[in-house]
């Protein structure tokens, strides 16, 4: 709404705004509330007075008024109640600024002036989840503008040391939701990225051009904040390496725990995440490390505390990336914060570790998907335990029927499947997300795209049936869930759905009228 123009105040509340020639009034001719209105523009001045229709927070608000002269076409405007005045009446304000927010209404139509009361919808009046601007933010680095990355249909799905030497493993790669690349033996042909038409992030490839739009970023270190003493000297390490990006590229780094916990100071975990990046991660691989297991337990010290009854489940690869996010607001400006999963072992040095299951890696990444990270990327190695491998993808792709190699596909196919969803849904995950609580023991996401509503639903660790209960303003009788071939009735704006075990996701969508 333009800035205000006028600041005498009724003692009915109003939403004051720029003086236009037209003036609307309602009733039986008095001037009471007066409708201001450019010829077809954004000024709209509304006064509730006594004796008027007074509208709740919502709803919608329709005026048509009666021609004084028969010479002129008249408009019809709708207002919607969008706050509520310090002494409690509704202010309201224009929906729309352009002609398809206003109707022309011929003078033989015309009805007698009123209000009249109808449901408008709610849910986009709530509040929005902070964030940095989805694929929008890349515009600003020509690399990544020139590749596509602002594209809303575009969602960064990456791989660690996913080698590769030609366009059949590319084409695996992809066919499983990889896009991009980080980590890879120098002597790789820069050129398999431009003909693929996937992104490497990082420099020192063969033939590597740094202005090229596949080239759209650099990872600038993995664990800095934990292979430098003091930290100090991993931070300057950092600002030394970000020197050498140039304005046409973003910068990545990947950190520990360590920047949301409690073993660094926190100056030091804000400089690290805030002072060198444009795009920011923490790997901390839930389901297969030990950590959960440790006395004292110390999840409870993260920026956002990790339950230990619910440690080793998908729900702290969420609260992750919502502990990254918080360290990342704290200087008031936001970045992409990404998420590392395990697609088979996160641990080193242990003679024996759990390996990931194909349920538990998808449930991960719908997780940080929950809890708004903006890119997936795969742990893609596994050092310990009887299945190995520098390259679990590869082995998938080439020994898929040996003994760990069944192991790996499994888990690469289950990779492939979620990377997949997300992929679709990549044009509704690039909007801002909306705030609302559908009930619980449910750790969900809303999104709104194209006259639908969006779910992402988890549970917060546990499993069993949850009720959701929907925003005002969504009133489609029935939700439908993507990707299992059903639907959910909807009464009285709740539906009922079940979570078999802590790694069940759901996406529901539903109409928004």
């Amino acid at each position: 709404m333009p800035a205000p123009q006028e600041t005498r105040r009724p003692p009915y509340g109003q939403v004051p705004t720029p003086r236009s020639p037209r003036c609307f009034r309602k009733g039986n001719g008095n001037p009471t509330p007066r409708f201001d209105l450019p010829a077809i523009g954004t000024g709209f001045n509304v006064t509730i007075r006594p004796g008027f229709l007074v509208v709740a927070p919502g709803e919608e608000v329709s005026m048509m008024k009666l021609p004084s002269t028969p010479r002129r076409n008249r408009y019809l405007a709708a207002v919607t109640a969008v706050a509520v005045t310090a002494i409690g009446i509704p202010a309201v304000q224009l929906v729309g600024s352009s002609a398809s927010a206003v109707s022309r209404v011929s003078p033989d139509r015309d009805q007698p002036q009123f209000l009249k009361r109808t449901r408008t919808t709610l849910v986009g009046n709530l509040p929005r989840i902070p964030w940095e601007g989805g694929s929008a933010y890349w515009a600003k680095f020509a690399n990544a503008r020139a590749g596509g990355w602002n594209s809303a249909s575009f969602f960064p799905i990456g791989c660690w040391f996913c080698n590769v030497s030609s366009d059949q493993e590319i084409a695996f790669d992809k066919s499983k939701g990889i896009n991009t690349y980080i980590g890879m033996w120098e002597g790789t042909d820069f050129s398999l990225f431009p003909s693929n038409r996937v992104y490497w992030l990082g420099t020192g490839l063969k033939g590597q051009s740094n202005t090229s739009p596949y080239n759209p970023g650099v990872f600038l270190d993995d664990e800095a904040d934990g292979t430098f003493t003091p930290a100090s000297a991993g931070q300057q390490h950092l600002a030394a390496l970000r020197k050498t990006v140039g304005s046409n590229r973003f910068s990545y780094a990947n950190y520990t725990s360590q920047v949301i916990g409690s073993d660094m100071a926190l100056s030091d975990q804000l400089k690290f995440v805030n002072d060198y990046t444009d795009a920011v991660s923490v790997d901390m691989y839930w389901y297969s490390i030990p950590f959960c297991d440790w006395t004292p337990y110390r999840g409870n010290l993260y920026a956002v505390p990790i339950p230990q009854k619910t440690c080793r489940t998908a729900h702290s690869y969420g609260l992750t990336n919502e502990a990254l996010r918080k360290r990342d607001a704290a200087d008031g400006k936001l970045q992409p914060t990404w998420t590392w999963i395990e697609n088979f072992n996160g641990m080193s040095g242990a003679p024996a570790a759990p390996y990931i299951t194909p349920a538990q890696l998808k449930a991960a990444a719908m997780s940080t998907i929950i809890h708004e990270a903006r890119g997936l990327f795969w742990f893609n190695q596994s050092f310990t335990g009887a299945c190995q491998s520098a390259n679990v993808i590869r082995e998938a792709q080439y020994s898929p029927t040996s003994t760990c190699g069944k192991k790996y596909r499994a888990n690469i196919d289950a990779m492939g499947v979620v990377n997949n969803q997300v992929k679709a849904l990549a044009p509704v995950l690039n909007t801002q997300s909306y705030r609302w609580s559908f009930g619980t023991g449910i750790d969900s996401m809303l999104k709104l795209k194209d006259g639908y509503a969006y779910i992402f639903a988890m549970t917060d660790g546990t499993a069993g049936q949850r009720t959701f209960t929907l925003p005002p303003g969504i009133s489609g009788k029935a939700v439908q869930v993507l990707n299992e071939n059903r639907s959910l009735p909807v009464a009285n704006a709740k539906f009922t759905d079940a979570f078999a075990a802590e790694t069940t996701y759901h996406i529901y969508r539903t109409s928004l009228k």
